[in-house]
């Protein structure tokens, strides 16, 4: 396979916020998210690891009943990034 350079996975990486900006507060899925963009689930993965390490996302570990997730993950945007992607949207608007 070949290497995607840095600049298209930061491209890659900002769809992937502002994919769970416009879900949010609702969590979503590695698989819903990597359909969604259409790309392969362990590159998304991937890039929500790197995401989650600079602390923009948020992984979610246990379901609505408590139970400990064993195979999946779900993903949300952390409260500070959605603070911020609120703001630069009111921005634009303003803007506009």
């Amino acid at each position: 396979m070949p290497q995607i350079s840095k600049e298209k996975r930061d491209k890659i990486s900002e769809q992937i916020l502002a994919y769970l900006f416009n879900q949010s507060p609702e969590s979503k899925f590695t698989s819903t998210i990597a359909k969604e963009l259409a790309r392969d689930e362990e590159f998304t993965k991937k890039l929500l690891l790197d995401l989650q390490n600079q602390k923009l996302i948020i992984k979610i570990k246990k379901n609505s009943s408590g139970m400990e997730y064993l195979r999946r993950e779900r993903w949300r945007l952390s409260n500070s990034t959605f603070e911020i992607y609120k703001k630069h949207q009111n921005e634009n608007i303003y803007n506009k």
